[in-house]
């Protein structure tokens, strides 16, 4: 049957503009506003595709949640009606965000677009997202996403073809005719490719020695998918490919509402993880959260390793994985809060070592342009030049790479690190859903302190500690590649022994303000490395709520969540 395009009239909304990663707002935002779905993705096929638009290629996929669905069938028959000739979609519409960076990569397509809120939580109740990836496989850069926020402010039609109905639950291609011209649904299997693609980055053999049922060695494992969309692709790679016991995975079916949790692999969120550790069967914990890109890790008695140490382990520790004997290693990067830890090992190994500001695409020029292999961010994410996102399951077989590889523990392969480099004591304070407006007081507060020329040197006292300002400024990167200039990253007091204090309002929530207050100390002396991150820094966390005021102005006693 032959199918036409149709325009629809519609109206702008003003608050379409993208955040860290893509548009994330309450599911409600998204279901309840005439054309608040189209005009979004209207706007970001024109902008991230451009004058490719025609003819094109994309992925599309998502984590799963709430709303998905409806979104997915919204967006073939979009791209049909905008000229697409073809798209590239996971079975049910899931695809973890690693694995359309992948795809996008693999078969070379014009981008894709990924329907996820990442961490955030799911359900009728909870939040949606829309974020466009481009054809390198990483999310799109500034450029774009303004671009698509200008285009959603004026826009006035939106095309789509409403007779279209694609079966996505099906592997198999599918064909259409529209207005003349053949359109085209490849619905994949969501993990085969991503898998295959494993199998040639590490040794599955030599994981399987720790890890299979009946090892000689065994380490007994628990992977925590949280009911996102890495369920069956760590079932797949842990319980099919690697030999592992069916026991070692939980929480493995995706749920449009995460079974009712908050997909983000964290000490509070993956609560239920910590506890089953901390019984000591288990030698390695590992989780993630509901796209796939973000991964916590713990060791025997849910010893955590912090992702600022996580990164700095695997950078260590790369020439193990056999991609990357034959890559090389290039370069590491982290963001701008994350700790140093990782400076440290590329000073011992002479390699560059980048500081970009929070956001994985920030990390997409330096790959490209061959500089970086390795790279991270405190929040949870970690991943390297095999695509151009994030990658949780990624993590977590590197890391069971150089376990088995070293034959040490999680907790000793930490304490060899710190008995060699010392230790970057790292916390993250979260303070969730805080009003707008004293959140953004008490950022306007903080940049009018850093400008006063009196505050280098000035010093801050707390318990039997005192600590003497050596730096403070916004942060702001110039990439090495492009020369783009980004501004107002977070706010940084850096004081004379390294120490940091780091000021931030997140990019990730879809509603209120998140202030992210990041806390830094390095300790040298081995009889402090156990000790417990709160205690060391508390110190320095008591003088970051003294000067900004945090507790005065939003009314918060306590943040949401510790890392």
């Amino acid at each position: 049957m032959a199918l036409t395009a149709q325009k629809v009239g519609t109206k702008p909304y003003d608050d379409q503009k993208p955040g860290t990663s893509g548009l994330r707002k309450a599911v409600k935002v998204y279901q309840n506003q005439p054309n608040y779905t189209e005009n979004f993705i209207q706007a970001t096929l024109i902008a991230g595709v451009g004058d490719r638009l025609k003819g094109s290629t994309l992925v599309v996929g998502g984590d799963g949640r709430f709303y998905g669905k409806e979104a997915t069938e919204l967006i073939i028959r979009m791209c049909a009606a905008n000229g697409v000739s073809k798209l590239l979609i996971g079975q049910n519409g899931l695809l973890s965000t690693p694995a359309v960076s992948y795809l996008i990569r693999k078969y070379q397509t014009q981008g894709g677009i990924i329907l996820t809120a990442s961490h955030n939580p799911g359900g009728p109740d909870g939040d949606f997202g829309i974020k466009f990836n481009t054809p390198n496989g990483g999310p799109a850069p500034e450029a774009i996403t303004n671009r698509i926020f200008e285009i959603t402010k004026s826009i006035s039609e939106y095309l789509t073809c409403p007779a279209l109905q694609a079966d996505i639950s099906t592997i198999g291609t599918q064909t259409f005719q529209v207005d003349g011209a053949t359109f085209t649904v490849e619905i994949l299997d969501s993990v085969a490719d991503y898998v295959t693609y494993m199998k040639e980055i590490f040794n599955f053999e030599s994981i399987k020695t720790i890890v299979a049922e009946g090892a000689v060695t065994p380490l007994k494992i628990l992977i925590n998918a949280m009911h996102g969309v890495t369920g069956p692709y760590v079932r797949r790679i842990f319980v099919d490919e690697l030999g592992a016991p069916e026991s070692s995975i939980i929480n493995c079916v995706p749920l449009q509402d995460f079974g009712g949790h908050h997909p983000d692999p964290n000490l509070t969120y993956a609560a239920d993880l910590v506890k089953e550790l901390k019984k000591g069967q288990h030698g390695f914990g590992a989780a993630f959260d509901g796209d796939g890109d973000r991964n916590m890790i713990l060791g025997h008695n849910a010893f955590f390793v912090t992702p600022c140490d996580s990164l700095a382990i695997l950078a260590q520790n790369l020439d193990c994985i056999p991609y990357f004997q034959k890559t090389g290693v290039k370069g590491y990067a982290r963001s701008m809060p994350t700790s140093g830890a990782v400076d440290r090992v590329a000073k011992s190994t002479g390699k560059e070592c980048f500081e970009v500001p929070t956001g994985w695409k920030f990390f997409g020029n330096l790959m490209d342009a061959g500089r970086l292999s390795l790279c991270g961010e405190e929040s949870f994410g970690t991943g390297s030049d095999h695509i151009r996102e994030k990658d949780g399951v990624w993590a977590v077989l590197a890391w069971l790479s150089v376990l088995a590889h070293t034959n040490k523990s999680v907790e000793e392969l930490l304490m060899d690190h710190w008995n060699k480099f010392g230790r970057n004591f790292f916390t993250r304070h979260d303070f969730e859903n805080v009003d707008t407006a004293p959140a953004n007081e008490m950022m306007a507060n903080l940049n009018a302190l850093i400008v006063d020329p009196a505050l280098v040197g000035k010093q801050y006292s707390s318990g039997d500690k005192t600590y003497t300002v050596a730096v403070a400024d916004n942060f702001s990167y110039t990439d090495p590649i492009d020369n783009s200039v980004t501004k107002g990253q977070g706010v940084r007091l850096i004081m004379s022994d390294d120490s940091r204090v780091i000021f931030r309002l997140s990019g990730t929530g879809s509603s209120g303000a998140t202030i992210r207050l990041y806390i830094e100390g390095y300790e040298s002396d081995p009889a402090k490395y156990g000790l417990d991150s709160q205690v060391v820094l508390k110190p320095l966390i008591d003088i970051a709520l003294q000067v900004s005021q945090l507790q005065e102005l939003t009314g918060r006693t306590a943040p949401t969540v510790i890392t």
